[in-house]
Protein backbone atom coordinates (compact mmCIF):
# COMPACT_ATOMS: atom_id res chain seq x y z
CA UNK A 1 0.00 0.00 0.00
CA UNK A 2 1.81 3.48 -1.22
CA UNK A 3 2.39 5.80 1.90
CA UNK A 4 3.23 9.48 1.15
CA UNK A 5 6.00 10.81 3.04
CA UNK A 6 5.03 11.81 6.46
CA UNK A 7 6.45 15.55 5.41
CA UNK A 8 3.22 15.48 3.13
CA UNK A 9 1.01 13.68 4.77
CA UNK A 10 2.35 11.88 7.79
CA UNK A 11 1.14 8.48 7.47
CA UNK A 12 -1.63 8.78 5.49
CA UNK A 13 -2.25 6.17 2.73
CA UNK A 14 -2.60 7.96 -0.61
CA UNK A 15 -4.90 5.41 -2.07
CA UNK A 16 -7.21 7.04 1.16
CA UNK A 17 -6.61 10.81 -0.15
CA UNK A 18 -7.01 9.75 -3.56
CA UNK A 19 -10.67 8.56 -2.74
CA UNK A 20 -11.22 11.52 -0.81
CA UNK A 21 -10.49 14.13 -3.52
CA UNK A 22 -12.97 12.23 -5.04
CA UNK A 23 -15.36 11.82 -3.23
CA UNK A 24 -15.53 15.41 -2.02
CA UNK A 25 -17.74 18.09 -2.83
CA UNK A 26 -15.94 20.91 -3.77
CA UNK A 27 -19.17 23.25 -4.02
CA UNK A 28 -19.74 22.51 -0.65
CA UNK A 29 -16.28 22.86 0.82
CA UNK A 30 -15.84 26.37 -0.74
CA UNK A 31 -19.54 27.36 -0.41
CA UNK A 32 -19.34 26.80 3.76
CA UNK A 33 -16.32 29.51 3.48
CA UNK A 34 -16.96 32.17 0.47
CA UNK A 35 -20.30 33.09 -1.27
CA UNK A 36 -20.78 31.03 -4.88
CA UNK A 37 -22.95 31.88 -8.00
CA UNK A 38 -24.03 29.91 -9.54
CA UNK A 39 -22.67 30.40 -13.69
CA UNK A 40 -24.32 27.96 -15.79
CA UNK A 41 -22.58 24.57 -14.96
CA UNK A 42 -19.80 26.47 -12.88
CA UNK A 43 -19.82 28.22 -9.99
CA UNK A 44 -18.44 32.44 -10.28
CA UNK A 45 -16.92 33.83 -7.05
CA UNK A 46 -14.74 36.80 -5.71
CA UNK A 47 -11.24 35.14 -5.58
CA UNK A 48 -10.73 35.37 -1.59
CA UNK A 49 -6.69 35.50 -2.62
CA UNK A 50 -6.22 38.86 -3.96
CA UNK A 51 -8.04 42.03 -3.78
CA UNK A 52 -11.28 40.94 -5.55
CA UNK A 53 -14.13 43.28 -6.15
CA UNK A 54 -15.79 41.34 -8.90
CA UNK A 55 -15.52 37.21 -9.40
CA UNK A 56 -12.71 36.33 -10.99
CA UNK A 57 -13.00 32.94 -9.52
CA UNK A 58 -14.56 30.02 -11.34
CA UNK A 59 -15.17 26.64 -9.62
CA UNK A 60 -16.16 23.42 -11.58
CA UNK A 61 -17.82 21.12 -9.52
CA UNK A 62 -17.39 17.83 -12.11
CA UNK A 63 -13.43 18.82 -11.95
CA UNK A 64 -13.27 19.43 -8.59
CA UNK A 65 -10.92 22.50 -9.55
CA UNK A 66 -11.17 26.36 -8.98
CA UNK A 67 -9.80 28.73 -10.66
CA UNK A 68 -8.58 32.32 -10.36
CA UNK A 69 -8.43 34.55 -13.96
CA UNK A 70 -6.57 36.96 -12.20
CA UNK A 71 -4.32 36.03 -9.66
CA UNK A 72 -3.74 32.33 -10.83
CA UNK A 73 -5.12 30.74 -7.86
CA UNK A 74 -6.15 27.38 -8.41
CA UNK A 75 -6.13 23.71 -6.49
CA UNK A 76 -8.56 21.21 -5.15
CA UNK A 77 -10.61 21.36 -2.06
CA UNK A 78 -7.34 20.30 -0.34
CA UNK A 79 -5.33 23.41 -1.57
CA UNK A 80 -8.22 25.71 -0.86
CA UNK A 81 -8.35 24.80 2.71
CA UNK A 82 -4.33 25.27 2.75
CA UNK A 83 -4.37 28.81 1.16
CA UNK A 84 -7.66 29.76 2.69
CA UNK A 85 -7.60 28.38 6.13
CA UNK A 86 -4.00 28.05 6.96
CA UNK A 87 -3.92 24.34 7.15
CA UNK A 88 -0.87 22.15 6.44
CA UNK A 89 -1.65 19.21 4.27
CA UNK A 90 -2.34 16.86 7.24
CA UNK A 91 -4.77 19.38 8.49
CA UNK A 92 -6.89 20.42 5.63
CA UNK A 93 -7.32 16.27 4.86
CA UNK A 94 -8.14 15.61 8.51
CA UNK A 95 -10.99 18.61 7.91
CA UNK A 96 -12.31 17.06 4.69
CA UNK A 97 -12.15 13.68 6.25
CA UNK A 98 -14.24 15.31 9.50
CA UNK A 99 -16.52 16.92 7.15
CA UNK A 100 -17.92 13.15 5.41
CA UNK A 101 -17.86 11.69 8.68
CA UNK A 102 -14.90 9.28 7.92
CA UNK A 103 -12.24 8.19 9.34
CA UNK A 104 -8.50 8.49 8.60
CA UNK A 105 -6.46 4.98 8.46
CA UNK A 106 -3.17 6.05 9.76
CA UNK A 107 -0.25 3.53 8.81
CA UNK A 108 -0.07 1.27 11.68
CA UNK A 109 -2.24 3.45 13.89
CA UNK A 110 0.16 6.50 14.10
CA UNK A 111 -1.33 9.84 14.25
CA UNK A 112 0.61 12.18 11.73
CA UNK A 113 3.92 14.17 12.17
CA UNK A 114 2.88 18.09 12.09
CA UNK A 115 5.63 20.55 11.21
CA UNK A 116 3.98 23.11 13.70
CA UNK A 117 3.39 20.72 16.93
CA UNK A 118 6.69 21.84 18.42
CA UNK A 119 5.33 25.22 18.47
CA UNK A 120 2.01 24.53 19.77
CA UNK A 121 4.00 22.60 22.44
CA UNK A 122 5.73 25.57 23.11
CA UNK A 123 2.69 28.24 23.38
CA UNK A 124 0.86 25.50 25.75
CA UNK A 125 4.34 25.56 28.22
CA UNK A 126 4.41 29.51 28.24
CA UNK A 127 0.56 29.80 28.42
CA UNK A 128 1.03 27.43 31.83
CA UNK A 129 4.02 29.80 32.48
CA UNK A 130 1.79 33.27 32.63
CA UNK A 131 -0.60 31.54 34.48
CA UNK A 132 1.63 30.25 37.18
CA UNK A 133 3.24 33.81 37.08
CA UNK A 134 -0.67 35.38 37.72
CA UNK A 135 -0.86 33.47 41.21
CA UNK A 136 2.12 34.89 42.60
CA UNK A 137 1.67 38.25 41.64
CA UNK A 138 -0.77 41.05 43.92
CA UNK A 139 -1.32 43.71 42.07
CA UNK A 140 -2.36 41.37 39.06
CA UNK A 141 -5.14 39.70 40.44
CA UNK A 142 -5.95 42.78 42.81
CA UNK A 143 -6.52 44.54 38.84
CA UNK A 144 -8.52 41.17 37.79
CA UNK A 145 -10.59 41.47 41.10
CA UNK A 146 -11.27 45.11 40.82
CA UNK A 147 -12.60 44.69 37.33
CA UNK A 148 -14.95 42.02 38.96
CA UNK A 149 -13.32 38.94 37.19
CA UNK A 150 -13.48 35.51 39.27
CA UNK A 151 -10.34 33.17 39.80
CA UNK A 152 -13.08 30.64 38.01
CA UNK A 153 -13.57 32.68 34.80
CA UNK A 154 -9.82 33.85 34.68
CA UNK A 155 -9.40 29.85 34.96
CA UNK A 156 -11.95 29.07 32.42
CA UNK A 157 -10.03 31.56 29.76
CA UNK A 158 -6.15 30.64 31.28
CA UNK A 159 -5.78 34.60 32.15
CA UNK A 160 -1.81 35.08 33.20
CA UNK A 161 0.88 37.65 33.75
CA UNK A 162 3.88 38.65 31.69
CA UNK A 163 5.80 40.22 35.04
CA UNK A 164 8.19 43.02 34.63
CA UNK A 165 11.54 42.20 33.25
CA UNK A 166 12.79 41.98 29.50
CA UNK A 167 14.07 38.24 29.90
CA UNK A 168 11.48 36.25 32.30
CA UNK A 169 11.05 34.07 28.91
CA UNK A 170 14.22 34.49 26.91
CA UNK A 171 15.94 32.64 30.41
CA UNK A 172 12.46 30.02 30.89
CA UNK A 173 12.36 28.50 27.50
CA UNK A 174 15.65 30.42 25.36
CA UNK A 175 18.23 28.29 26.64
CA UNK A 176 19.59 27.28 23.27
CA UNK A 177 19.72 29.19 19.90
CA UNK A 178 17.26 26.99 18.52
CA UNK A 179 14.86 27.60 20.96
CA UNK A 180 15.47 31.63 20.81
CA UNK A 181 14.65 31.13 16.76
CA UNK A 182 11.26 29.12 18.45
CA UNK A 183 10.01 32.65 20.34
CA UNK A 184 11.16 34.70 17.71
CA UNK A 185 8.93 33.08 15.25
CA UNK A 186 5.99 32.73 17.85
CA UNK A 187 7.01 36.87 18.25
CA UNK A 188 7.19 35.94 22.54
CA UNK A 189 10.72 37.65 22.08
CA UNK A 190 12.03 40.39 19.72
CA UNK A 191 15.37 40.36 18.29
CA UNK A 192 17.72 43.64 18.79
CA UNK A 193 21.42 44.57 18.27
CA UNK A 194 24.17 42.18 18.94
CA UNK A 195 22.67 39.03 18.26
CA UNK A 196 20.16 39.52 21.71
CA UNK A 197 17.28 39.42 22.50
CA UNK A 198 14.54 41.00 24.71
CA UNK A 199 10.63 39.49 25.98
CA UNK A 200 7.79 41.00 23.54
CA UNK A 201 5.17 41.41 26.73
CA UNK A 202 6.46 43.01 30.19
CA UNK A 203 4.23 43.26 33.17
CA UNK A 204 0.71 43.01 31.47
CA UNK A 205 -2.49 40.41 32.21
CA UNK A 206 -2.01 37.74 29.61
CA UNK A 207 -4.43 36.46 27.38
CA UNK A 208 -4.26 33.83 25.83
CA UNK A 209 -6.09 32.72 21.76
CA UNK A 210 -7.21 29.15 20.85
CA UNK A 211 -7.69 28.00 17.38
CA UNK A 212 -10.86 26.17 16.76
CA UNK A 213 -9.13 23.08 17.75
CA UNK A 214 -8.18 24.42 21.46
CA UNK A 215 -4.55 25.19 20.57
CA UNK A 216 -3.44 27.76 22.02
CA UNK A 217 -1.90 30.67 19.14
CA UNK A 218 -1.30 33.73 20.30
CA UNK A 219 -1.53 36.47 23.54
CA UNK A 220 -3.05 39.45 24.11
CA UNK A 221 -1.79 41.36 26.62
CA UNK A 222 -3.13 44.63 28.91
CA UNK A 223 -0.61 46.63 30.21
CA UNK A 224 -1.10 47.45 34.32
CA UNK A 225 0.81 51.05 34.08
CA UNK A 226 0.06 53.83 32.18
CA UNK A 227 1.97 52.37 28.92
CA UNK A 228 1.08 52.72 25.50
CA UNK A 229 -0.40 50.41 23.97
CA UNK A 230 -2.88 49.42 26.35
CA UNK A 231 -3.88 46.27 24.55
CA UNK A 232 -0.27 44.98 22.59
CA UNK A 233 -1.19 41.37 20.62
CA UNK A 234 0.92 38.90 19.50
CA UNK A 235 2.44 39.84 16.19
CA UNK A 236 1.42 37.71 12.83
CA UNK A 237 3.20 34.01 13.03
CA UNK A 238 2.46 30.95 11.47
CA UNK A 239 0.13 29.90 13.67
CA UNK A 240 -1.47 33.20 14.41
CA UNK A 241 -3.53 35.11 11.59
CA UNK A 242 -5.47 37.93 13.26
CA UNK A 243 -7.44 38.84 10.40
CA UNK A 244 -8.69 34.91 11.30
CA UNK A 245 -9.02 34.55 14.68
CA UNK A 246 -11.59 35.36 17.01
CA UNK A 247 -11.10 35.66 20.50
CA UNK A 248 -13.46 33.53 22.60
CA UNK A 249 -14.63 31.43 19.69
CA UNK A 250 -13.10 28.75 21.19
CA UNK A 251 -14.40 28.90 25.17
CA UNK A 252 -18.11 29.96 23.49
CA UNK A 253 -18.20 26.18 21.99
CA UNK A 254 -17.17 24.57 25.00
CA UNK A 255 -19.78 26.47 26.81
CA UNK A 256 -22.74 25.97 24.41
CA UNK A 257 -23.88 22.49 22.69
CA UNK A 258 -25.98 24.87 20.20
CA UNK A 259 -24.81 28.32 19.31
CA UNK A 260 -28.17 30.00 19.03
CA UNK A 261 -26.50 33.99 18.46
CA UNK A 262 -23.11 34.98 18.26
CA UNK A 263 -22.38 39.04 19.91
CA UNK A 264 -18.91 40.85 18.56
CA UNK A 265 -17.12 42.88 20.84
CA UNK A 266 -14.16 44.70 20.54
CA UNK A 267 -11.80 43.91 23.45
CA UNK A 268 -10.63 40.73 25.45
CA UNK A 269 -12.31 42.37 29.05
CA UNK A 270 -15.61 42.43 27.06
CA UNK A 271 -15.55 38.52 26.57
CA UNK A 272 -14.55 38.02 29.47
CA UNK A 273 -16.84 39.88 32.17
CA UNK A 274 -19.77 39.38 29.57
CA UNK A 275 -19.04 35.47 30.31
CA UNK A 276 -18.67 36.42 33.76
CA UNK A 277 -21.90 37.18 33.67
CA UNK A 278 -24.00 34.65 32.20
CA UNK A 279 -23.26 35.87 28.15
CA UNK A 280 -21.47 33.00 26.97
CA UNK A 281 -21.75 33.96 23.07
CA UNK A 282 -19.25 36.64 22.30
CA UNK A 283 -16.26 36.70 21.01
CA UNK A 284 -13.85 39.54 19.74
CA UNK A 285 -12.15 40.90 16.92
CA UNK A 286 -8.94 41.81 19.12
CA UNK A 287 -8.94 45.24 17.84
CA UNK A 288 -9.20 44.83 13.77
CA UNK A 289 -11.78 45.29 11.51
CA UNK A 290 -14.15 42.14 10.92
CA UNK A 291 -12.56 40.22 7.80
CA UNK A 292 -13.98 37.92 5.23
CA UNK A 293 -12.38 35.53 7.26
CA UNK A 294 -14.02 36.37 10.11
CA UNK A 295 -17.69 36.38 8.69
CA UNK A 296 -17.46 32.81 7.19
CA UNK A 297 -16.35 31.32 10.85
CA UNK A 298 -19.22 33.10 12.85
CA UNK A 299 -22.05 32.41 9.99
CA UNK A 300 -20.52 28.76 10.19
CA UNK A 301 -21.66 28.67 13.54
CA UNK A 302 -25.08 30.35 13.64
CA UNK A 303 -27.13 32.66 11.32
CA UNK A 304 -27.45 35.67 14.25
CA UNK A 305 -24.97 37.91 14.35
CA UNK A 306 -24.72 41.13 16.47
CA UNK A 307 -21.94 44.22 16.60
CA UNK A 308 -21.76 45.65 19.53
CA UNK A 309 -20.00 48.60 19.71
CA UNK A 310 -19.28 51.88 22.21
CA UNK A 311 -21.79 54.56 21.70
CA UNK A 312 -18.47 56.63 21.09
CA UNK A 313 -17.36 57.88 17.71
CA UNK A 314 -14.94 55.36 17.33
CA UNK A 315 -17.73 52.94 18.07
CA UNK A 316 -19.87 54.10 14.75
CA UNK A 317 -16.99 54.28 12.83
CA UNK A 318 -15.96 50.59 13.66
CA UNK A 319 -20.07 49.53 13.15
CA UNK A 320 -19.38 51.11 9.88
CA UNK A 321 -16.36 48.95 8.74
CA UNK A 322 -18.32 46.07 9.52
CA UNK A 323 -20.88 46.39 8.18
CA UNK A 324 -20.05 47.00 4.62
CA UNK A 325 -17.56 43.99 5.13
CA UNK A 326 -20.53 41.80 6.00
CA UNK A 327 -22.45 42.98 2.68
CA UNK A 328 -20.97 40.31 0.45
CA UNK A 329 -22.24 37.79 3.65
CA UNK A 330 -25.92 38.77 3.39
CA UNK A 331 -28.31 35.96 2.44
CA UNK A 332 -31.58 34.61 3.29
CA UNK A 333 -32.23 33.53 6.78
CA UNK A 334 -29.19 35.77 8.12
CA UNK A 335 -29.79 38.40 10.57
CA UNK A 336 -27.43 40.98 11.22
CA UNK A 337 -27.65 43.91 13.80
CA UNK A 338 -25.46 46.53 15.36
CA UNK A 339 -25.80 47.59 18.91
CA UNK A 340 -24.72 50.77 20.43
CA UNK A 341 -24.62 51.51 23.87
CA UNK A 342 -24.93 54.76 26.20
CA UNK A 343 -22.10 57.34 25.55
CA UNK A 344 -18.89 56.28 27.83
CA UNK A 345 -20.10 52.95 28.17
CA UNK A 346 -18.55 49.69 26.25
CA UNK A 347 -19.69 45.64 27.12
CA UNK A 348 -17.86 45.28 30.28
CA UNK A 349 -19.17 48.08 32.14
CA UNK A 350 -22.51 48.00 30.74
CA UNK A 351 -23.08 44.47 31.88
CA UNK A 352 -21.32 45.65 35.51
CA UNK A 353 -24.16 48.52 35.88
CA UNK A 354 -27.06 46.56 34.67
CA UNK A 355 -27.47 42.53 34.30
CA UNK A 356 -27.56 39.97 31.49
CA UNK A 357 -30.67 40.18 30.99
CA UNK A 358 -30.85 44.32 30.41
CA UNK A 359 -27.32 43.97 27.87
CA UNK A 360 -29.86 40.85 25.85
CA UNK A 361 -32.65 43.47 26.06
CA UNK A 362 -30.28 46.12 24.41
CA UNK A 363 -28.93 42.86 21.82
CA UNK A 364 -32.83 42.70 20.49
CA UNK A 365 -33.36 46.09 20.17
CA UNK A 366 -30.33 46.99 18.16
CA UNK A 367 -30.66 48.03 14.15
CA UNK A 368 -31.20 45.92 11.75
CA UNK A 369 -28.01 46.00 9.20
CA UNK A 370 -30.80 47.60 6.79
CA UNK A 371 -31.93 50.18 9.11
CA UNK A 372 -28.41 51.27 10.01
CA UNK A 373 -26.95 51.08 6.14
CA UNK A 374 -29.58 53.97 5.40
CA UNK A 375 -29.53 55.66 8.33
CA UNK A 376 -25.87 56.19 7.87
CA UNK A 377 -25.82 56.93 3.98
CA UNK A 378 -29.05 59.77 4.64
CA UNK A 379 -26.98 61.23 6.91
CA UNK A 380 -26.30 65.14 6.57
CA UNK A 381 -28.33 64.53 2.81
CA UNK A 382 -31.08 66.48 2.24
CA UNK A 383 -33.63 63.57 0.90
CA UNK A 384 -36.35 65.96 0.18
CA UNK A 385 -34.39 67.48 -2.09
CA UNK A 386 -33.67 66.28 -5.50
CA UNK A 387 -29.69 66.83 -5.20
CA UNK A 388 -30.15 64.78 -2.12
CA UNK A 389 -32.01 62.07 -3.38
CA UNK A 390 -29.64 61.64 -6.35
CA UNK A 391 -26.29 61.60 -3.90
CA UNK A 392 -27.93 59.02 -1.69
CA UNK A 393 -28.60 56.93 -4.47
CA UNK A 394 -25.00 57.52 -5.98
CA UNK A 395 -23.54 56.88 -2.57
CA UNK A 396 -26.22 53.25 -2.49
CA UNK A 397 -24.55 52.07 -5.77
CA UNK A 398 -21.27 50.24 -4.68
CA UNK A 399 -22.58 49.25 -1.50
CA UNK A 400 -25.76 47.51 -2.42
CA UNK A 401 -23.86 46.00 -5.77
CA UNK A 402 -21.67 44.01 -2.83
CA UNK A 403 -24.81 42.38 -1.70
CA UNK A 404 -25.69 38.74 -3.45
CA UNK A 405 -28.72 38.39 -5.74
CA UNK A 406 -31.68 37.79 -3.70
CA UNK A 407 -34.68 38.84 -1.41
CA UNK A 408 -32.75 40.69 1.03
CA UNK A 409 -31.07 42.52 -2.06
CA UNK A 410 -34.38 43.41 -3.41
CA UNK A 411 -35.84 44.01 0.11
CA UNK A 412 -33.25 46.81 0.81
CA UNK A 413 -33.53 48.08 -2.94
CA UNK A 414 -37.31 48.58 -2.24
CA UNK A 415 -36.51 50.12 1.09
CA UNK A 416 -33.90 52.84 -0.05
CA UNK A 417 -36.54 53.29 -3.23
CA UNK A 418 -38.92 54.96 -0.65
CA UNK A 419 -36.37 57.07 0.82
CA UNK A 420 -35.29 58.64 -2.73
CA UNK A 421 -38.63 58.65 -4.08
CA UNK A 422 -37.59 56.89 -7.25
CA UNK A 423 -39.95 53.24 -7.99
CA UNK A 424 -37.92 50.37 -6.89
CA UNK A 425 -37.84 49.70 -11.06
CA UNK A 426 -36.13 52.62 -11.24
CA UNK A 427 -33.52 52.32 -8.71
CA UNK A 428 -32.61 48.96 -9.52
CA UNK A 429 -32.19 49.42 -13.08
CA UNK A 430 -29.56 52.49 -11.64
CA UNK A 431 -27.65 49.36 -9.63
CA UNK A 432 -28.06 47.09 -12.43
CA UNK A 433 -25.90 49.30 -14.96
CA UNK A 434 -23.52 50.09 -11.96
CA UNK A 435 -22.94 46.40 -11.71
CA UNK A 436 -22.84 45.74 -15.18
CA UNK A 437 -20.78 48.55 -15.89
CA UNK A 438 -17.81 46.78 -12.86
CA UNK A 439 -18.41 43.38 -14.40
CA UNK A 440 -16.97 44.68 -18.08
CA UNK A 441 -14.13 46.28 -16.25
CA UNK A 442 -13.44 42.62 -14.77
CA UNK A 443 -13.99 41.06 -17.48
CA UNK A 444 -11.68 43.09 -19.58
CA UNK A 445 -9.03 43.52 -16.85
CA UNK A 446 -9.31 39.02 -16.25
CA UNK A 447 -8.62 38.31 -19.85
CA UNK A 448 -5.76 40.88 -20.27
CA UNK A 449 -4.36 39.01 -17.46
CA UNK A 450 -5.67 35.57 -18.62
CA UNK A 451 -4.11 36.40 -21.96
CA UNK A 452 -0.56 37.57 -20.76
CA UNK A 453 -0.24 34.56 -18.11
CA UNK A 454 -0.59 31.77 -20.53
CA UNK A 455 -0.21 33.46 -24.15
CA UNK A 456 2.70 35.19 -23.40
CA UNK A 457 5.81 34.58 -25.71
CA UNK A 458 3.50 31.59 -27.40
CA UNK A 459 0.96 32.87 -29.94
CA UNK A 460 2.01 29.29 -32.11
CA UNK A 461 -1.11 27.45 -32.45
CA UNK A 462 -1.24 24.62 -29.25
CA UNK A 463 0.96 21.98 -29.14
CA UNK A 464 -0.30 18.24 -29.80
CA UNK A 465 0.90 17.65 -26.49
CA UNK A 466 -0.90 20.84 -25.05
CA UNK A 467 -3.99 19.21 -26.58
CA UNK A 468 -3.75 15.65 -25.64
CA UNK A 469 -2.80 16.99 -21.80
CA UNK A 470 -6.07 19.72 -22.16
CA UNK A 471 -8.06 16.33 -23.17
CA UNK A 472 -6.91 14.27 -20.18
CA UNK A 473 -7.41 16.70 -17.42
CA UNK A 474 -10.57 17.75 -18.52
CA UNK A 475 -11.60 13.86 -19.48
CA UNK A 476 -9.44 11.48 -17.06
CA UNK A 477 -11.17 8.20 -18.26
CA UNK A 478 -9.56 8.92 -21.52
CA UNK A 479 -6.69 7.88 -20.05
CA UNK A 480 -7.68 4.59 -19.67
CA UNK A 481 -7.42 3.36 -23.32
CA UNK A 482 -4.65 5.70 -24.77
CA UNK A 483 -1.96 3.35 -25.74
CA UNK A 484 1.08 4.69 -24.24
CA UNK A 485 3.84 2.78 -26.55
CA UNK A 486 2.87 5.71 -28.63
CA UNK A 487 5.03 8.12 -27.04
CA UNK A 488 7.11 6.30 -25.21
CA UNK A 489 9.86 7.03 -26.69
CA UNK A 490 9.10 10.59 -28.27
CA UNK A 491 11.18 13.60 -26.25
CA UNK A 492 8.84 16.54 -26.54
CA UNK A 493 8.46 19.16 -24.51
CA UNK A 494 5.82 18.05 -21.95
CA UNK A 495 5.80 14.94 -22.77
CA UNK A 496 7.04 13.32 -20.10
CA UNK A 497 4.19 15.10 -18.26
CA UNK A 498 1.37 13.48 -20.69
CA UNK A 499 3.32 10.39 -19.92
CA UNK A 500 2.26 10.19 -15.88
CA UNK A 501 -0.86 11.53 -16.50
CA UNK A 502 -1.48 8.10 -18.35
CA UNK A 503 0.43 6.21 -16.27
CA UNK A 504 -1.30 7.43 -13.40
CA UNK A 505 -4.46 7.31 -14.95
CA UNK A 506 -3.69 3.66 -15.55
CA UNK A 507 -3.02 2.61 -11.89
CA UNK A 508 -5.42 4.71 -10.46
CA UNK A 509 -8.92 4.34 -13.11
CA UNK A 510 -11.47 6.13 -11.13
CA UNK A 511 -9.02 9.09 -10.45
CA UNK A 512 -10.78 12.52 -11.28
CA UNK A 513 -9.38 16.04 -12.48
CA UNK A 514 -9.15 16.88 -9.18
CA UNK A 515 -7.20 13.91 -8.16
CA UNK A 516 -4.74 14.74 -11.06
CA UNK A 517 -4.25 18.35 -10.06
CA UNK A 518 -3.11 17.37 -6.52
CA UNK A 519 -0.49 14.76 -7.53
CA UNK A 520 1.67 18.33 -8.98
CA UNK A 521 0.13 20.59 -6.39
CA UNK A 522 3.69 21.32 -5.32
CA UNK A 523 5.39 21.42 -8.72
CA UNK A 524 6.10 23.96 -10.82
CA UNK A 525 4.18 22.36 -13.42
CA UNK A 526 1.07 22.47 -10.85
CA UNK A 527 0.39 25.88 -12.22
CA UNK A 528 0.09 24.69 -16.21
CA UNK A 529 -1.67 22.12 -15.70
CA UNK A 530 -4.40 24.26 -13.70
CA UNK A 531 -4.52 26.73 -16.45
CA UNK A 532 -5.23 23.70 -18.95
CA UNK A 533 -8.04 21.67 -16.28
CA UNK A 534 -9.89 24.40 -16.36
CA UNK A 535 -9.83 25.06 -19.95
CA UNK A 536 -13.63 24.69 -21.77
CA UNK A 537 -13.91 21.64 -24.64
CA UNK A 538 -16.66 21.18 -26.62
CA UNK A 539 -19.44 19.38 -25.08
CA UNK A 540 -21.53 18.14 -28.58
CA UNK A 541 -22.06 14.52 -29.77
CA UNK A 542 -19.47 15.27 -32.46
CA UNK A 543 -17.03 15.78 -30.24
CA UNK A 544 -15.38 12.62 -29.45
CA UNK A 545 -12.69 12.90 -26.82
CA UNK A 546 -11.20 9.42 -26.71
CA UNK A 547 -10.81 9.83 -30.63
CA UNK A 548 -9.38 13.33 -30.18
CA UNK A 549 -6.92 11.84 -27.45
CA UNK A 550 -5.76 8.91 -30.01
CA UNK A 551 -5.72 10.76 -32.75
CA UNK A 552 -2.99 13.07 -30.65
CA UNK A 553 -1.30 9.87 -29.66
CA UNK A 554 -0.70 8.94 -33.12
CA UNK A 555 0.30 12.13 -34.58
CA UNK A 556 2.88 12.91 -31.93
CA UNK A 557 4.23 8.75 -32.74
CA UNK A 558 4.26 9.78 -36.39
CA UNK A 559 6.28 13.06 -35.80
CA UNK A 560 8.44 11.02 -33.87
CA UNK A 561 9.20 8.56 -36.65
CA UNK A 562 10.15 11.37 -38.80
CA UNK A 563 12.44 12.81 -36.62
CA UNK A 564 13.69 9.44 -35.76
CA UNK A 565 14.59 8.42 -38.97
CA UNK A 566 15.95 11.87 -40.52
CA UNK A 567 17.87 11.63 -37.40
CA UNK A 568 19.42 8.00 -38.58
CA UNK A 569 19.80 9.02 -42.18
CA UNK A 570 21.98 11.84 -40.91
CA UNK A 571 23.84 9.30 -39.14
CA UNK A 572 24.22 6.90 -41.94
CA UNK A 573 25.79 9.81 -44.25
CA UNK A 574 28.12 10.71 -41.53
CA UNK A 575 29.33 7.71 -41.72
CA UNK A 576 28.48 6.65 -37.44
CA UNK A 577 25.63 4.34 -38.07
CA UNK A 578 25.73 1.39 -35.82
CA UNK A 579 24.31 -2.41 -37.00
CA UNK A 580 21.23 -1.48 -34.22
CA UNK A 581 20.79 1.90 -35.93
CA UNK A 582 20.79 0.57 -39.46
CA UNK A 583 18.12 -2.33 -38.15
CA UNK A 584 16.06 0.56 -36.28
CA UNK A 585 15.66 2.37 -39.16
CA UNK A 586 14.73 -0.09 -41.45
CA UNK A 587 11.79 -1.02 -39.00
CA UNK A 588 10.82 2.71 -38.97
CA UNK A 589 10.55 2.88 -42.52
CA UNK A 590 8.25 -0.20 -42.68
CA UNK A 591 6.06 1.36 -40.33
CA UNK A 592 6.15 4.66 -41.82
CA UNK A 593 4.31 2.71 -45.03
Amino acid sequence: MPILTVSMSGLIPQHFIDDLIARVDIIEVLGNRIQLKKAGKEFKSVCPFHDDSNPSLTISPAKGFYHCFSCGAHGTAVGFLMNYEHLSFVEAIESLASSLGVEIPYEKNQQPIKKNNNLFDLLEKIQAHYQLELKNEKKAIEYLKNRGITGKIAKRFNVGYAPSGWRNILDEFGKSSTEIDKLTTLGLVIPKDNNNHYDRFRERIMFPIRDSRGRFIGFGGRVLTQDQPKYLNSPETPLFHKGRELYGLYECQQALRKIERLVVVEGYMDVISLAQHGVDYAVASMGTATTDDHFNRLFRLTDYVYFCFDGDQAGLDAAWRALKNALPHIREGRQIKFVFLPENDDPDTFIKKNSAAIFEKELNNGKDLSDFLIEKLSKDIDVKSIDGKARLAEKAKPLISKIPAGIFKELIIDKLSESVSLSSKKLKSIINQHESNALKKNIIKNKKTFTNNTLKNNKEKPSIVKKAITLILNYPAIGREAELSLIEKNTRPGIEILKKLIQTIKKKPEINTAGLIELWRNDPEGKFLGQLAISELPVNDEFNTQAELNDCLLQLNKSYIKARITNLINKQHEGEFSIEEKKELKELIKTKK
